[in-house]
Formats: C-alpha cells, sequence, structure tokens
C-alpha cells in the first residue's frame, strides 16, 4: 500500500517514524528495503540477496533479507 506523511515539522517528522516503525513491527515487514523489492521485481536472484545479506549477517536487517529467502516472509511471496 501506499501512504503520505507529511515530515515538514518535527512532530510530524516523529509521527511519521513511529508510524513505520509500528507497521513494520506489526506486520513482520520492511518499509522500502531495495534489496527485498528487487528480488519481488526479479531484478536480482536468491545468490544476489544473500550475498547482500552476508555483511548484515549479525543484524536484523540481514536476517529479514535471509527470511525471504526462505519464505518466512511469505504472504508477499514471488
Amino acid at each position: 500500500g501506499y501512504a503520505w506523511l507529511d515530515t515538514g515539522t518535527h512532530d510530524s517528522l516523529i509521527e511519521a517514524a513511529s508510524f513505520i516503525a509500528t507497521l513494520q513491527k506489526r506486520q513482520g515487514l520492511m518499509v522500502a528495503c531495495p534489496e527485498e523489492i528487487a528480488y519481488r521485481k526479479r531484478w536480482i536472484d536468491e545468490e544476489q540477496v544473500l550475498k547482500l545479506a552476508q555483511p548484515l549477517s549479525k543484524n536484523a536487517y540481514g536476517q529479514y533479507l535471509r527470511n525471504l529467502l526462505t519464505n518466512q516472509v511469505a504472504w508477499l511471496s514471488r
């Protein structure tokens, strides 16, 4: 989906950040993850996703990328 988030003030920037954090936490999905977008559009393959995830293997972002390949983020499967 899409959402327009006004970030023209300090307060609206904080609200937008909170919205994104809540969405990611509740849905278990990343917002605007370039690697995921490229993978789902078939611009990169599984091997390339793994290569991109490798340097990030010790954090949640790298784990998320690996989970894309094991269908743990299944409801948006390719």
